[in-house]
């Protein structure tokens, strides 16, 4: 293999597929990322067995072949190098890289490429569903974040994709939060399709999708058990899993008791103060909803108390219908989600101090967020 790239281009390569090179494995190969020649074109591949994500950088190319270097090292010495033409040229009997740019020179100790597992990739012909990478990543900033970290529950590591007729929802909950997006997609479907993909997936697709303008093609693989997203370039294929997620429309209340409706940024900031002292007290927030009368405006408040720390009182106006209630939740929690509701205004959806609270953007039906309260006491 002998080829010759920017050092701009493969360094931007590397950050895309590092994220799934292997932290801790028994494959000592899983470490590494592998460089080959592919049309003209240079080829970095990475995998940890769940996620594999392929890369092609513009580069010239001299002689064709591969090989497998380790990927820290390699990504280390691309960004330290100047912004100029890299030369890289393959020893194959010892499976040395040379690496030349500019004033530098280095020899990487790698491994044959033959060893390294197939990612596959997007053949021509295959069927794909077409999606608009804005509407994406604005649905798993809003859904995944409710996944669970947790692994004793493998399924709620996961978020649910369903795609029916010519709209897609995911859903994700860890059991103390739900969170439930719908979209429309570019066509209809004859047959409803539902997978679970690995919430640190969908994370990764949404990064390499930032700069994408052009649709992210998604192919399901007909065994059910891959799903591969298509960009311009790049190539990114999770492992699915296995299992039936939980009918999430039994979490979602069918009515409430009271309807406040908030500015989503002074409710945020409310939520963060709240939180500087809600961390060392199981991270409880109280929320006071009180309704207006013809003298005063509703208004809700918001209290935190750490038994080491103090205490902390916010109030601010809101439009209340209903009864009065008081509720707790998690800070954090609360946090998470105005983080990514992008309507100027919430709606807050109450019953009792022990039912769950909904949450939605005023003028957005397409996405519901479900918070279980915590337990109050005095």
């Amino acid at each position: 293999m002998k080829v010759s790239c920017l050092q701009e281009n493969l360094a931007k390569g590397l950050s895309i597929v590092g994220r799934a090179v292997a932290s801790r494995s028994t494959l000592p190969i899983l470490s590494n990322v592998m460089l080959a020649t592919d049309n003209g074109r240079l080829k970095l591949s990475a995998t940890n067995l769940e996620l594999g994500v392929n890369c092609w950088v513009g580069a010239k190319v001299e002689e064709e072949g591969a090989t497998t270097v380790p990927a820290r090292l390699l990504t280390d010495f691309v960004n330290s190098l100047p912004p100029e033409r890299i030369d890289m040229e393959l020893v194959v009997r010892t499976q040395t890289l040379n690496a030349r740019c500019a004033r530098f020179e280095a020899n990487i100790k790698g491994m044959d490429a033959q060893e390294f597992p197939i990612i596959p990739t997007a053949e021509d012909g295959e069927s794909a569903i077409s999606l608009a990478p804005e509407d994406l990543r604005r649905m798993i900033d809003q859904v995944a974040f409710s996944a669970a970290t947790d692994e004793s529950r493998p399924i709620l590591t996961g978020v649910l994709a369903r795609f029916e007729g010519d709209r897609l929802t995911l859903a994700a909950a860890d059991g103390f939060r739900l969170s439930v997006r719908n979209a429309p997609i570019g066509q209809a479907l004859d047959q409803p399709v539902e997978v679970i993909i690995p919430a640190r997936a969908l994370g990764e697709l949404a990064r390499i999708a930032a700069d994408q303008e052009d649709q992210v093609d998604v192919i399901i693989t007909p065994a059910r058990n891959q799903i591969l997203f298509h960009l311009n370039d790049v190539d990114l294929v999770s492992q699915l899993i296995e299992g039936k997620f939980p009918d999430y429309n039994q979490i979602i209340p069918s009515g409430h008791a009271t309807r406040t409706v908030l500015d989503s940024s002074s409710f945020l900031k409310a939520a963060r103060v709240s939180h500087l002292f809600a961390r060392d007290a199981a991270n409880i927030v109280r929320l006071e909803v009180a309704p207006g009368d013809e003298l005063m405006p509703g208004h809700i408040t918001l209290e935190a108390t750490s038994a080491e720390l103090g205490d902390n009182v916010g109030q601010m106006d809101a439009h209340i219908e209903g009864d009065p209630v008081e509720i707790a939740f998690n800070a954090k929690y609360l946090i998470d989600v105005l983080s990514v509701v992008d309507s100027a205004q919430v709606v807050l959806e109450t019953t009792t101090a022990s039912s769950p609270g909904v949450l939605r953007p005023v003028g957005d039906d397409d996405y519901i967020h479900v918070i279980m309260p915590m337990h109050l006491s005095r």
